[in-house]
């Protein structure tokens, strides 16, 4: 895939919210906006959206319970039409930004991902913020995270971490005035049929090695892992392109070609303000593609949560069983 390429058709489910839709959307997050004078991190103004959450339109709750039993081939949703801030103020540029006051777009985007499961954060990225920012950062344009520019290679999300994130959802509150920057995601249940017998093995030993990304300060990676976990027929995936290393040459060779395969189905999704794309974290696997941003309060900014489906499984590692690992 060039990065220049023409958008592949997504193939997975897509849900474009029409007006009425989107009227009872904004009417919804807008009340959250005050809910718990609208503290994002804390338990309250959650609570509030959880409840608020059930209240969304009767089409987009199908839409999600539907991807959350089978996340489809593609392994992404992606929702046109959200609210988003008419008034933006200008995309930050300093390290580490996030939303701990609510907006529309962070409240809506909430109480979606509080469909899939419960929303979570990590203490060592991003101050532990539910609602983070992902835009480019002065300086660090070179760095495989959020805040670079170049490339970023595909990975699963936080694939060092034994409690990553179940969904990864990314809202588009101001699209890139370039068109160049895309959200680029590819399945696993697309790329396995691509892959000869003898990769998929090699994938599915505990030959690889995933270090933890610049973000989270030097933080222990992950124990040796295999590539393709569980069913050999519809396996789950964890890799990261730019930090995952193979032990041995063997598993470099299918390391290459699982590369090779995910870049040959691999969508590049252009998102326009109110666009969120959910992927499933455990079939798919994303990047972006690089661009030029202007630093001048224009550039692309997306709003970025994550949710897990099973929130007792990371228990030991929330303090007083609140949202933020640590």
């Amino acid at each position: 895939m060039t990065q220049t390429g023409s958008i592949r058709p997504l193939d997975g489910t897509a849900v474009v919210l029409d007006a009425g839709p989107r009227a009872e959307i904004a009417a919804l997050a807008g009340r959250l906006l005050t809910a718990a004078a609208g503290r994002v991190d804390s338990a309250e103004w959650l609570r509030e959206v959880r409840g608020a959450s059930a209240r969304l339109p009767h089409e987009l709750l199908d839409a999600i319970r539907e991807f959350r039993h089978d996340p489809g081939p593609e392994g992404v949703l992606l929702i046109r039409g959200l609210p988003v801030a008419a008034d933006l103020p200008p995309t930050p540029t300093v390290p580490g930004s996030v939303q701990r006051t609510a907006t529309l777009g962070a409240a809506a985007m909430t109480a979606v991902m509080l469909q899939l499961g419960e929303v979570i954060a990590y203490r060592q990225e991003k101050s532990g913020a539910l609602v983070q920012d992902v835009v480019p950062v002065p300086g660090q344009e070179r760095l495989q995270s959020n805040a670079g520019s170049v490339r970023l290679q595909m990975h699963s999300e936080n694939a060092f971490h034994r409690n990553r994130p179940d969904y990864v959802g990314l809202l588009c509150v101001r699209e890139d005035p370039t068109g160049d920057a895309r959200l680029c995601v590819a399945s696993v249940r697309r790329a396995l049929p691509l892959l000869s017998p003898e990769a998929r093995r090699v994938l599915g030993e505990q030959r690889f090695l995933t270090e933890a990304p610049p973000s989270f300060g030097g933080a222990d990676g992950a124990p040796v892992h295999a590539v393709l976990r569980g069913a050999p027929e519809d396996p789950d995936v964890l890799v990261d392109f730019a930090s995952t290393r193979p032990l041995d040459e063997e598993a470099g060779r299918a390391m290459e070609e699982l590369r090779g395969a995910f870049e040959r189905t691999t969508h590049a999704l252009a998102l326009a303000a109110g666009d969120l794309a959910v992927v499933d974290n455990r079939i798919a696997v994303h990047g972006r593609t690089s661009f030029t941003p202007r630093y001048d309060g224009t550039d692309r900014w997306l709003h970025r949560v994550y949710a897990v489906a099973d929130h007792r499984r990371s228990r030991v590692d929330r303090v007083a069983g609140g949202s933020v690992l640590n």
